[in-house]
């Protein structure tokens, strides 16, 4: 989860938790994702229990995050509901709502971090002019954006994540030939995604906030505007091609080559051209040295205890240890923090010798770096369906390592 929603669900939640009538009520939380966990860590923090984690994927009921089990969400209905209080921090949260309503549950239901601002179903008079406000938002930065990028074909990636960036930046380029499209500007979330749309060469580069991109892709769809696209195979829900997994499983990268894109599945991936040296690589033991990358936005998160068997392992073996972060992140105890430019990272991590990270996009950012990388995964399934999150974003030029709750550190 990235740190304006993060802020934004602990912002709700304390206002949530100021309510009287809420205290010694069961909390239930709906969806095991990422941002759950998060959720489930704040409220221990402030001194709440959280009793289970809904989930409709049967594959992951039965299992415990921190302790918490993971149930069918039919298991609320033997509960008493004057007592119970369903916390969403999930995407779906509007699904999620209608489900829990339609099997019979009349107990709160709190959505603490509001993804998709424009997503709200309601006729009344209030939601139209609202909606008709944000409309005539869009329209005005639409008309902005072609003030400043004339005759630019309009690209937008509306979700913050650095994996999606990448995969629609390395196959943007047979859309582009296709469409004998020479001048385009790409519109980003936040100015790390748009670093790595820089990587690729793109010219034109502007990043907005979720507010903004929000507003502008509604306005592209409202408006039927022909000389934009949205590159992306989750949002903004025209086209769902992630459903796709429900039958059949696909790799992430192939979603997007041949579902956002249309291409061939042998089609080759272009590769960044504006990569740059690290200025302090001379500090960095040349291949007697490990860099960790522990955090992820969207992936649930792997265990403390692995990263520290991990920091045991090298620290025996004398290497260098350092963990990358961005910003507030915080690096792993024993380790030293690194923090350098995207484009710089690749430099770092050849001249260190090893590369292990949590499966996020950062593993597209340097996948292809001359050296040794391990890309660890939760041992649990990709969103709702059948598949595991090592299937769904298995990576061919990495060692790709599942991280079960037993799991001991033995690469060699």
């Amino acid at each position: 989860m990235d740190r304006i929603h993060y802020e934004e669900m602990e912002q709700n939640l304390d206002k949530l938790l100021q309510d009287a009538s809420l205290y010694g009520r069961n909390i239930y939380l709906f969806g095991h994702c990422n941002a759950s966990e998060e959720l489930a860590d704040l409220l221990g923090k402030k001194g709440w229990r959280v009793r289970a984690i809904l989930d409709n994927n049967v594959s992951k009921q039965g299992r415990e995050y921190r302790g918490i089990p993971i149930v069918a969400p039919a298991e609320i209905m033997t509960l008493d509901e004057e007592q119970t209080i369903v916390c969403i921090a999930a995407r779906a949260y509007a699904a999620m709502e209608r489900q829990l309503r339609r099997m019979g549950y009349g107990g709160i239901i709190r959505r603490l971090v509001d993804y998709d601002s424009y997503a709200e179903y309601s006729l009344s008079e209030e939601t139209v002019r609202k909606r008709q406000k944000r409309v005539d938002r869009g329209r005005e930065l639409l008309k902005a954006q072609r003030v400043k990028y004339p005759g630019c074909y309009q690209l937008y990636c509306p979700f913050s994540a650095l994996g999606d960036v990448y995969y629609m930046m390395a196959y943007l380029p047979y859309f582009l030939q296709k469409r004998w499209i020479e001048k385009y500007v790409v519109f980003t979330i936040g100015a790390a995604c748009a670093e790595v749309a820089e990587m690729f060469g793109a010219r034109h580069v502007e990043a907005f906030s979720q507010k903004e991109m929000d507003e502008s892709i509604q306005a592209v769809l409202y408006n039927g505007e022909e000389d934009a696209y949205i590159p992306h195979q989750d949002r903004p829900y025209v086209v769902k091609l992630a459903k796709a997994l429900h039958i059949k499983k696909i790799p992430l990268e192939m979603i997007y080559k041949c579902g956002v894109y249309g291409l061939d599945p042998d089609c080759i991936p272009y590769k960044p051209v504006r990569l740059e040296t690290c200025k302090f690589l001379d500090q960095i033991v040349r291949g007697r040295a490990v860099v960790l990358s522990p955090h992820a936005k969207s992936v649930a998160g792997i265990p403390g205890e692995c990263w520290k068997q991990i920091v045991r392992f090298y620290r025996e073996k004398g290497y260098q240890i350092f963990t990358n972060v961005a910003g507030d992140e915080r690096a792993i105890e024993g380790t030293v923090r690194l923090e350098v430019k995207l484009s710089e990272l690749q430099s770092v991590v050849e001249r260190a010798g090893t590369f292990i990270g949590i499966r996020s996009g950062l593993c597209d950012v340097i996948r292809g770096a001359d050296c040794r990388k391990i890309a660890l995964y939760p041992d649990c399934y990709y969103s709702d369906t059948r598949w595991k999150m090592e299937e769904i974003y298995h990576l061919e030029s990495f060692e790709n390592i599942v991280v079960g709750d037993r799991f001991q550190w033995e690469i060699t």
